[in-house]
């Protein structure tokens, strides 16, 4: 069983919205501030529950707009998922996949609101080289770079790191 929020966000200041309301709200926050660059940050993160003898993982994927140094907007959506603990290993990879298939899914719409000249996309995974997630470093960041996309671990990937756990 899943309970999910697939093809809505929620946004801190806005409440609930639609993916395409979501994308309106990240070209208006571009268009308050034309001269400025950006960052384009999505990440996932994810914490297992355990009730009544059942374990539950909620995924929280975050997509951040961060204006450099002025500020940023950010909005999350999550995924549960009922069944056996995950291994670390495939906690990682489904957090990885999570954060390429949002990607995949908003970059065209993105691209048509604001011009990919005006942000860097960065896909933030939570995998660093000092704890047991180092050895994935490697793998995760290949699939990141296979896709196209840009990769952060930590420290740098605080859109997952920070931002998705805190609603994790």
């Amino acid at each position: 069983m899943q309970k999910s929020m697939k093809n809505s966000f929620i946004s801190p200041t806005k409440g609930v919205l639609s993916t395409k309301k979501m994308i309106s709200e990240i070209a208006d926050f571009v268009d308050e501030e034309p001269a400025s660059f950006y960052r384009l940050v999505i990440g996932t993160d994810s914490q297992e529950r355990r009730a009544n003898g059942t374990s539950e993982v909620n995924y929280v994927t975050a997509i951040v707009i961060h204006r450099k140094g002025k500020g940023a907007r950010y909005f999350w959506r999550n995924e549960r998922k009922n069944g056996k603990t995950p291994v670390l290993r495939d906690k990682i990879y489904t957090e990885t996949l999570m954060s390429l298939e949002i990607a995949q899914e908003i970059v065209p719409e993105l691209r048509q609101a604001v011009t990919p000249a005006k942000y860097d996309l960065e896909i933030h995974i939570d995998v660093g080289p000092l704890g047991p997630t180092r050895e994935m470093i490697r793998e995760v960041v290949g699939m990141v770079s296979g896709n196209g996309f840009t990769a952060k671990t930590k420290p740098e990937s605080w859109g997952a790191s920070t931002v998705a756990d805190k609603h994790a």
